[in-house]
């Protein structure tokens, strides 16, 4: 496997400071089980999956309790052994409430986990591979968790001629990736050999950001005798070099038209832990069941990248990291960039938790948003090249019609535009209203249809 550098550059971007030096050099720690885990039914993109346990039920480590339900969604299972003590709704780490399972967690964990058999991925058949991503709930592990069977299973006409590798992690504070590259390289290498055989062989491209010369390393000596087109693409510091349809013009140069998905310019995009993963569930059968979270920041006593099983608790996340420091003003599920405040520690890790920071008033101020002074730094910062003034401007006054025709919808809130706004505009919290309110509309609309169409 050779090396090359990214030669493309997307318009746009912006260079916050990473301050990822907190938490880089410490290993991945894993985490003694809490008491308690809350498992949401929803850790994925689309549909909830469909609880299958009840209060008062015994539950193995791996046994599904949450099913698939729908084309988007992914299986859920039990992260440890214990005992069912609710399925009530819960918040989620944006805000929203939805069905979890409540999960006490026994003292004993001696007794077999409910995994699923290994399979020798070689001889294995494609629907067995696939199947086997489906079974384990695999999803993207970070971004928005898009299941990963989907991703697999490219429509009849499309074919996938480039599997890209995630592994950029531009966002600020963020080490778990980097951390996984560098003590995982292993499992990614494997991941990429059972991908590549159920995409039927497409060239592989691993994005790497050049501040991860270490990583690099590790993956360099971990593919070193792999076969085929494969490189190992170092990609210039620039957030948002992460985003899907950035990363595939940085290392491809392909451009993903509006509305679609990566697979119509023959590209599928997986994040390095999500490639580990599978690896995890085809070998070894183990479900997802646990990711790695990066607790950071000034407010947090000893930043670590901690492995815990997905439902564990913020509370308990930092408790594993020596508690908050004085003077914690805000929490953030995420990275600062596009990750989530949060109001409470009593919400629990997902599938695609990837940091929980914690600021103090040295990295937190409050501000009062004043009037558009028309300096343009929004749009030169836009990466997709949309106005966020204008946008802005027009969901301020409610006319989100206007926004709808300026495109906001092809923003991924990724905040650069806000993060260089001098004016201290809300601008992607208004962009997000606007989606959130043109998907509203839309759901109610396809809803009165189909009463329509029931009373024909």
């Amino acid at each position: 496997m050779k090396t090359v550098q990214s030669a493309f550059k997307f318009h746009g971007g912006v260079h916050p400071q990473y301050n990822k030096d907190l938490a880089a050099s410490k290993p991945i720690e894993a985490m003694p089980l809490p008491k308690q885990l809350v498992v949401s039914m929803s850790q994925h993109l689309g549909a909830p999956a469909k609880c299958l346990v009840k209060k008062g039920d015994a539950v193995a480590k791996g046994q599904l309790i949450g099913e698939r339900n729908g084309f988007i969604s992914a299986n859920v299972h039990a992260p440890v052994a214990g005992t069912v003590a609710a399925v009530e709704p819960r918040m989620g780490p944006t805000g929203g409430w939805v069905d979890a399972v409540i999960l006490d967690v026994a003292e004993d964990q001696s007794g077999a986990p409910a995994f699923m058999p290994p399979l020798d991925w070689k001889s294995a058949s494609l629907e067995d591979l696939l199947a086997r991503v489906n079974d384990a709930g695999i999803c993207g592990m970070g971004g928005a968790g898009f299941p990963s069977v989907v991703k697999l299973s490219p429509p009849p006409d499309k074919h996938c001629e480039y599997l890209i590798l995630n592994g950029a992690e531009c966002e600020p504070y963020l080490t778990s990736d980097y951390r996984t590259m560098l003590e995982r390289a292993d499992r990614i290498r494997v991941g990429v050999e059972i991908m590549r055989k159920i995409l039927s062989g497409p060239a592989v491209r691993i994005a790497v950001e050049a501040n991860k010369p270490e990583a690099i390393d590790a993956l360099m000596k971990a593919f070193a005798d792999i076969e085929g087109n494969v490189e190992l693409v170092v990609l210039p510091v620039l957030y948002p070099q992460g985003s899907e349809k950035h990363q595939i013009y940085a290392t491809v140069k392909r451009i993903v038209p509006e509305g679609a998905l990566p697979i119509a310019v023959g590209c599928v995009v997986e994040n390095v832990g999500t490639v580990a993963a599978i690896a995890d569930a085809v070998e070894k059968g183990i479900p997802l069941i646990e990711r790695v979270t990066t607790v950071s920041g000034d407010g947090v006593a000893e930043p670590k990248n901690v492995r815990a099983p997905i439902g564990t608790r913020y509370a308990d996340l930092v408790a594993f990291c020596g508690g908050e420091r004085p003077g914690v003003r805000k929490v953030i599920s995420g990275g600062p960039m596009m990750g989530f405040n949060v109001p409470h520690l009593e919400i629990a890790t997902t599938k695609t938790t990837s940091g929980l920071l914690f600021f103090t008033s040295a990295k937190v101020f409050q501000y009062t948003s004043n009037a558009c002074i028309n300096c343009g730094r929004c749009v030169r910062a836009c990466p997709m090249q949309l106005n966020p003034a204008y946008i802005c401007s027009a969901v301020e006054s409610n006319d989100i019609a206007a926004a709808q025709k300026m495109d906001v919808m092809d923003c991924i809130e990724c905040g650069a535009c806000s993060f260089g706004c001098p004016a201290y505009r809300d601008i992607t919290q208004n962009c997000r209203r606007a989606k959130a309110s043109i998907r509203a509309a839309a759901a109610a609309a396809k809803a009165k249809a189909a009463t329509a169409n029931a009373k024909k």
